[in-house]
């Protein structure tokens, strides 16, 4: 649901929050600030678990906002789908969504269930694993994967 002229700079979503290059609205900058959050929270898990301490209330908050940005990445992901944008390739999309959607309570509740130096070391790896995750999630929405 486009309005204006494919190319010509004008083409946007009646919203007005994109042009017409196979782009969902903050799907780029947003993906970029899940990318930076769970970076952060990868750091902080090997210091936490680097120090011997056990996951702390900062790192199980972290991922909670974590999961909200995931959210709403994949609202904005599978109404782009529905519209008729974004990748060929819409099973390995979905797919990704999910993984990436999953890992965060998986990450909290181990990181809970386990309160040595392991506990946050699991969170650590999560969170690298959601930083790849929509690193390809980006490449496959853009067909340069």
């Amino acid at each position: 649901m486009r309005r204006g002229g494919e190319g010509d700079g004008t083409c946007q979503y009646p919203t007005g929050h994109a042009s017409c290059h196979g782009d969902v609205p903050v799907i780029g900058p947003l993906a970029t600030g899940l990318i930076v959050l769970a970076l952060l929270i990868m750091l902080s898990g090997i210091v936490t678990a680097v120090r011997n301490r056990p996951m702390g209330t900062v790192i199980l908050v972290a991922l909670g906002v974590l999961e909200v940005g995931l959210l709403v990445q994949a609202g904005f992901a599978v109404a782009g789908v529905i519209g008729g944008e974004g990748a060929g390739e819409t099973a390995t999309l979905i797919g990704y969504l999910a993984g990436t959607l999953l890992i965060p309570p998986a990450a909290a509740f181990l990181g809970l269930a386990e309160r040595s130096r392991w506990g946050p070391a699991v969170i650590a790896v999560g969170a690298f694993a959601v930083c790849v995750m929509v690193g390809r999630l980006l490449q496959i929405w853009h067909g340069t994967a």
